[in-house]
């Protein structure tokens, strides 16, 4: 989800996980069984950084698909990455799962550090066309 404030967005730097540690993504997860999308996002942006977003102020962003290469490990799975913004929500952010990530951070689209996730910089480029 790209969590939008002042111009900046909202990254989390990923941690003891499986995937990808030490290089910033944004907060996202999986659909759950029976979730939908929306869902899914607002779930997400609770769980992962304490702020409670409503559906209705979710904006479609982008869509993309990424096969087996991208696949954290599984030569079988593919992926259907949904992105969100939202620019309106309730709470101040924070590091709701320090046990996934070690910190939050705010960064503009033009300056985001060289350790963000490669497949984030690919949806941050078609949301930015």
């Amino acid at each position: 989800m790209l969590i939008e404030r002042d111009g900046k967005y909202l990254f989390v730097l990923r941690s003891h996980t499986t995937w990808m540690n030490g290089y910033y993504g944004l907060p996202s997860g999986k659909v759950e069984k029976h979730e939908g999308f929306r869902a899914a996002a607002v779930r997400e942006a609770k769980e992962e950084v304490g702020v409670v977003v409503e559906p209705e102020d979710l904006e479609f962003a982008v869509m993309a698909w990424r096969d087996a290469e991208d696949s954290q490990g599984d030569p079988d799975m593919e992926w259907c990455d949904v992105l969100f913004s939202v620019k309106r929500w309730a709470g101040e952010p924070y590091n709701a799962e320090p046990h996934l990530h070690d910190a939050i951070a705010w960064f503009s689209l033009d300056e985001l550090p060289e350790n963000t996730v490669p497949h984030i910089r690919l949806l941050l480029d078609a949301y930015q066309r």
